[in-house]
């Protein structure tokens, strides 16, 4: 009995202290509450964590450089119809012997230099295709772009529900902890006045051990999702506002998204336009079987050369023309080979098809699912609640038992958290769907101002005939042997 005793006490103890922590819990929730609500500026609205995202995302400034390098294939291409320049020198000792003499014999220090130019008049098209090539790739280097500028919000949008969710589901286990540790309080109290058995008494501690398991797990849950929250958006949780769904952008039927998606879904551009480069690497290519056409310019000097020249020059101007008879079947199987890939992304347009066509039906009928799943729960919750409150009435007059308690307060605890889990899974469907179409962007969600602008860079580029230095839209230079600053505004500059 003495060990049945101290076990009761010790119960008691953890009960009392669990309400204790839980109702120091629910009392700085509420301050943290208020606080926030009376300072906006302590709160972040789901808005604000997406444009951090988009501001400061190290996947997404890595992307953009990748565009950065590709649009320098442009000036590659064209630089295939300017002219080439060539200059050298060069100088040294010589010594020669006649016999018999000649002027030619003696020592000397030869020494001169000389400048080439030339330029390609014709090469089968191969510039002009090198070119086109080279901007169908520049633009589909921005659809991928677009791609990860997707990605990168959808987990951001993710992570701040999460947070919620989590920071709710934490909210109700406590508050369930404390609902718990009270009926355990009477219960025993109750016990000690023989109005219920044992029975009773371990069943409401055995419901308590659970929820205080929960709460630990919700808990745990809470702090990982506030990890993955700083990974994606770039700084800590800190006041959240509940998300909602962004019904503005938000299609109204199935059929309106996926026409959008059929034009928008960076899947299906970019799949366009990487068809649109294989096709003129393939005439790239064949123009290599053509003639090609250049014409060259000499000048060169000597001086201080054997046999009494103190000094001679030349010049020349030169008309070229070549033409490949037969190169070993090379380059005919580069054309055959380049042909069947150009095949391959024909494909690879309807495969991108097909899937924005089934990614947007899924996530349209999973959002459509969650609209409906939140008012069902949302009914459930409220029936819960007023469930609970009969039980506890009737548990008063007699006519319940401390077991109906318990499961009546279990029923309202999973409806509140069914509630909560549908309301995230409602806003994560809505961005998801709003990512298959191709419209979860900084610009369609007016995120920035102003946004990135690739095209900035690309006609910064584009003309550029030298220059090694790559400099920020602020004149700055970058130094290469450091880490570069996340910056949305790079170009660089003529």
């Amino acid at each position: 009995m003495r060990v049945k005793a101290r076990a009761a006490h010790r119960w008691r103890e953890r009960a009392l202290a669990a309400r204790r922590v839980c109702l120091a819990g629910v009392l700085s929730a509420l301050c943290i509450g208020h606080l926030a609500s009376a300072t906006s500026v302590s709160a972040e609205t789901l808005r604000q964590a997406l444009a951090s995202a988009y501001s400061a995302n190290p996947r997404l400034d890595a992307e953009r450089a990748r565009l950065r390098a590709t649009d320098e294939e442009v000036p590659r291409a064209l630089s295939g119809y300017r002219p080439r320049i060539t200059g050298s020198a060069d100088g040294g000792l010589s010594r020669a012997e006649t016999k018999p003499d000649s002027a030619s014999a003696g020592e000397a220090r030869p020494w001169g230099y000389s400048l080439t130019v030339s330029q390609s008049i014709f090469n089968g098209f191969r510039t002009g295709n090198a070119v086109g090539e080279a901007e169908a790739q520049v633009r589909a280097g921005r659809e991928q772009l677009r791609e990860v500028e997707s990605q990168v919000l959808l987990d951001a949008a993710t992570a701040f529900a999460d947070v919620v969710r989590d920071g709710e589901v934490l909210r109700f286990r406590e508050a369930n902890v404390a609902a718990l540790s009270r009926v355990l309080q009477a219960t025993e109290a109750r016990q000690t006045a023989r109005e219920v058995t044992r029975t009773d008494v371990a069943q409401a501690r055995s419901r308590l051990a659970r929820a205080l398991a929960q709460q630990d797990l919700a808990s745990g849950n809470l702090k990982a999702s506030r990890a993955t929250y700083t990974r994606a958006v770039g700084h800590p949780p800190a006041g959240l506002v509940a998300p909602s769904p962004p019904k503005k952008q938000l299609p109204r039927a199935l059929e309106e998204a996926l026409a959008i998606a059929d034009r928008e879904s960076p899947g299906v551009v970019g799949a366009l336009y990487r068809e649109a480069a294989d096709r003129h690497g393939v005439a790239r290519i064949r123009g290599e079987l053509m003639p090609e056409v250049r014409l060259e310019a000499n000048y060169g000097t000597r001086h201080g050369q054997l046999g009494g020249i103190d000094e001679q020059q030349a010049a020349s101007v030169t008309g070229r023309l070549s033409m490949p008879l037969y190169e070993g079947g090379e380059t005919h199987a580069r054309v055959r080979q380049a042909k069947h890939r150009h095949v391959a992304r024909l494909q690879e347009i309807e495969q991108a098809r097909q899937e924005a066509q089934a990614s947007v039906t899924q996530a349209w009928a999973r959002y459509q699912a969650t609209r409906g799943q939140l008012r069902a729960n949302r009914m459930a919750a409220e029936a819960a609640r007023l469930a609970l409150e009969g039980v506890r009435e009737e548990e008063r007059g007699g006519q319940r038992t401390v077991l109906d308690i318990l499961n009546a307060e279990q029923e309202h605890l999973d409806a509140q958290v069914q509630v909560v889990s549908a309301r995230r899974d409602l806003v994560v469907a809505a961005y998801t769907l709003l990512a298959q179409m191709g419209r979860l962007t900084a610009t369609e969600m007016e995120l920035a101002d102003p946004a990135y602008d690739a095209e900035a860079n690309y006609l910064a580029v584009r003309n550029r005939w030298f220059g090694l230095d790559i400099t920020r839209a602020d004149g700055r230079r970058e130094n290469m042997n450091v880490a570069v600053d996340a910056d949305p505004n790079w170009s660089l500059d003529d």
